[in-house]
C-alpha cells in the first residue's frame, strides 16, 4: 500500500521534511521515531476529533485509530507537499465522518454547579457558557461547514492545506468558508439570546 502526504500545491515545511525522515525509520519498525510523531501531531488530531464529535472518549479512539493506520501504512509512505500532517488530518476527518456522530454537549440551560469550597466566579461561568454556546452552534452546522471552520480557524491551517485535506479546490473551500461563517454567526446570535433568556429566568428564581 502506498500513501502520500498533502497535494503538490501545499508548500513543503521543515516539519514535513523531519516527518519524512522519521517515517523512513518507522517503516523499518523503529518505535521511538513513531512516538515522536505521536507527540508532535497527537494534540492537534485530538482537538480536531473533539470539535468534530464533541466526545472526548470518541476523540481519543479516533486518534488512536489514526496512528494505528499510520503504523500499518508506514512501509508505503511517500512524502508529498506538507506530507504527514496533511495525511493525518485527512484520516482523522474521514474517521470522524465515518462515525456519523454529532457533537454531544451539556444540556441546554445547564449552568455549572458551584463547589462548596471553590465557588466559580461569574467570569468563569460566562466563559463556560460561551464555550458551550460555540459547541452547540458548531454541532448545528452541516459537517462540511464544521470541518472547514475547525481546520482553517481553530487549527490555523492554510487554505491550501485545508482544501487538500477536504478534497476541495482552494476556491471551493473559500466559498464554503464564507457560507460557514455566515451560518455560524446566525447560530451564535441565537445561542446568545438563549443564554440571556436563561440568565433572566435564573435571576427571577433567585429573587
Amino acid at each position: 500500500m502506498t500513501i502520500r502526504g498533502a497535494g503538490a500545491g501545499v508548500p513543503e515545511t521543515s516539519e514535513s521534511v523531519e516527518d519524512a525522515i522519521l517515517m523512513r525509520a518507522v517503516a523499518r519498525g523503529e518505535t521511538e521515531p513513531f512516538a515522536v510523531l505521536v507527540r508532535r501531531h497527537g494534540s492537534r488530531l485530538y482537538r480536531i476529533a473533539l470539535r468534530m464529535t464533541g466526545d472526548g472518549s470518541e476523540a481519543e479512539d479516533i486518534v488512536q485509530e489514526c496512528f494505528t493506520r499510520l503504523w500499518q501504512a508506514a512501509p508505503g509512505w511517500q512524502p508529498r507537499g506538507a506530507g504527514l500532517a496533511g495525511w493525518l488530518c485527512r484520516v482523522t476527518m474521514n474517521l470522524c465522518r465515518d462515525r456519523h456522530r454529532r457533537l454531544r454537549i451539556v444540556a441546554d440551560g445547564a449552568i455549572p454547579e458551584r463547589a462548596d469550597d471553590q465557588p466559580l466566579a461569574d467570569r468563569q461561568i460566562e466563559l463556560v457558557e460561551a464555550q458551550q454556546a460555540l459547541l452547540r452552534a458548531l454541532a448545528d452546522l452541516p459537517e462540511r461547514y464544521r470541518g472547514a471552520l475547525v481546520l482553517c480557524y481553530y487549527e490555523g491551517l492554510s487554505n491550501v492545506m485545508a482544501a487538500d485535506i477536504l478534497d476541495l479546490s482552494v476556491k471551493a473551500l473559500e466559498s464554503l468558508l464564507v457560507r460557514a461563517r455566515k451560518q455560524l454567526r446566525t447560530l451564535l446570535e441565537r445561542e446568545q439570546y438563549r443564554i440571556r433568556h436563561v440568565r433572566t429566568e435564573v435571576g427571577e428564581e433567585a429573587a
